[in-house]
């Protein structure tokens, strides 16, 4: 309301503006304002001419005077006749009118009324939405009513900036939302407010290990141990320790951390695979009991004469048992014969890894558009079934590409 008050004050200011100017503008015309000169000037000369007589210096006053109202008369403009019509003020209403539409639709163009508006929605709409988020069984956020709520959220905070809840709150919708910079300026706030809660500083932790800043990382580590060196039945921060630390690089840690987490978690508890399989990621990441396969791809002189200028070789190993690829690599079409070494790295899924077989069958493709799906024309070319060799040591396969898909 007070908003709508100032702009009807400004648009009647402006009008103002446009209308007194024009109303006080003189009545007179130019040829009136001469008139008016010529008679002051004529009754000033009378003056002179009356002093003049009484000094004895003038003796045909009469004369003079004549020849002075000759002189009026003569100087008078033609245009003093014409009768000038003061301006109607209804003329100016059209100029008003246009002055309120076009600021008015200048500021419904580029004022964010719209925003405004959904801003006001917002507000009105807080308590459902923070109603929602605390029962867990009613229905989810969608993605646009999570950004409502940090639209709310960022207002409440202006008016309470202690408020700690909604400051972990506005972290955890930033991070629903891929909004790393919200999330992190927000559970930075929350831990500068509150250190000490374990809560805010496992949120903090989460939002760091996330970053792309190795600084962030460092300082998620160091806060994670400091949780975990607090109390060393700390699932959630160890996990998190595990998953930071190996994203880092740090296998051995990551390893660490997940063994202990199979010591604490109680038989029959569903995140002991997950664990396992991710100790043997992490072993294979490291260099632990993994297997590195040798590739050497060759064409046949025919598939080298019709070889496309542009595509992409594609090598995919299998058990020799199903066609679902175990470790796939993608390279673009170079010279031949090449090498290509592939490792657990190049695994479709963690579950199921290149060092756990005891079989492999090569499969090098030459894809004309770049895809995985085999397409017509394609030149591929098969290993067969081989034994793979001792782990940790490297074993050579030669693959020639001979065969074109009809």
């Amino acid at each position: 309301m007070a908003f709508w008050l100032i702009v009807i004050i400004l648009l009647a200011v402006a009008g103002a503006l446009l209308v007194i100017p024009a109303m006080r503008q003189e009545t007179n015309s130019p040829a009136t304002t001469r008139d008016e000169l010529n008679k002051a000037i004529y009754q000033d000369r009378l003056s002179e001419l009356a002093e003049d007589e009484a000094q004895g210096v003038v003796e045909q006053r009469p004369e003079l005077i004549q020849e002075l109202q000759q002189n009026l008369l003569t100087d008078i403009p033609q245009e003093s006749i014409v009768d000038t019509s003061p301006i109607n003020r209804w003329v100016l209403l059209p100029g008003v009118v246009i002055l309120v539409v076009v600021s008015v639709g200048l500021y419904l163009k580029t004022g964010g009324l719209s925003q405004v508006q959904a801003w006001h929605q917002v507000e009105a709409q807080m308590p459902e939405l923070r109603a929602r988020v605390a029962n867990e069984r009613a229905e989810p956020l969608t993605m646009e009513e999570v950004a409502r709520l940090g639209l709310g959220l960022r207002t409440s905070l202006q008016q309470d900036t202690g408020n700690i809840n909604d400051w972990m709150m506005l972290g955890r919708v930033g991070m629903a939302l891929n909004n790393a910079t919200t999330a992190t300026q927000a559970f930075a706030k929350a831990y500068q407010l509150a250190p000490d809660n374990d809560d805010v500083r496992f949120g903090y932790a989460e939002v760091l290990t996330r970053s792309n800043d190795p600084q962030d990382n460092q300082l998620a580590t160091t806060m994670l141990r400091t949780m975990v060196g607090q109390d060393h039945t700390n699932l959630r921060a160890m996990s998190l320790l595990a998953f930071n630390a190996f994203e880092q690089g740090d296998f051995k840690q990551a390893i660490g951390a997940w063994e202990v987490m199979l010591k604490l978690l109680p038989a029959g508890d569903s995140r002991i695979e997950v664990i396992k399989r991710s100790i043997a990621q992490a072993k294979s990441q490291a260099g632990q009991e993994t297997a590195t396969l040798e590739i050497e791809v060759s064409l046949s002189p025919e598939a080298a004469q019709k070889l496309p200028q542009q595509g992409a070789l594609i090598i995919s190993v299998t058990d020799g048992k199903t066609p679902i690829p175990v470790a796939v690599k993608q390279l673009p079409l170079s010279r031949f014969p090449l090498s290509v070494t592939l490792d657990d790295s190049n695994a479709m899924m963690q579950e199921r890894l290149l060092s756990s077989l005891q079989q492999v069958n090569v499969r090098a493709r030459i894809s004309l558009d770049g895809t995985a799906n085999s397409q017509s024309d394609d030149w591929f070319g098969e290993s067969g079934v081989q034994d793979f060799g001792t782990k940790g040591q490297p074993q050579t396969i030669n693959v020639q590409i001979n065969k074109q898909i009809p």
